[in-house]
């Protein structure tokens, strides 16, 4: 297989894990129990977890009053595919 196939494939877990984060810090939140930082949440997202966030917030209801949740998220998922795409362009394409 290409390394194309594991980079999206490494892609695509680390999301799924990134969503499950946010599941649990729901949880815990409703539990009253200690929660994961809001600095590693968004970190998360900015290391190529934003979609997992993104989906994490909706499916959750997490985080959705928080301005640097509602507008963070979505700007560090448009970072996230713009990274891929130059990545996709210059490695793959040209």
């Amino acid at each position: 297989m290409k390394l194309s196939y594991y980079l999206m494939i490494l892609f695509i877990v680390w999301n799924l894990a990134v969503f499950l984060i946010y599941g649990a810090d729901k949880r815990r939140a409703v539990k009253d129990k200690w929660r994961v930082p809001e600095k590693t949440l968004i970190l998360l997202a900015l290391f190529f977890g934003a979609t997992g966030a993104f989906i994490g917030m909706r499916v959750f209801r997490h985080k959705t009053q928080h301005k640097k949740f509602t507008v963070g998220v979505p700007l560090l998922m448009l970072l996230n595919y713009a990274c891929i795409a130059a990545a996709v362009y210059f490695f793959c394409i040209r």
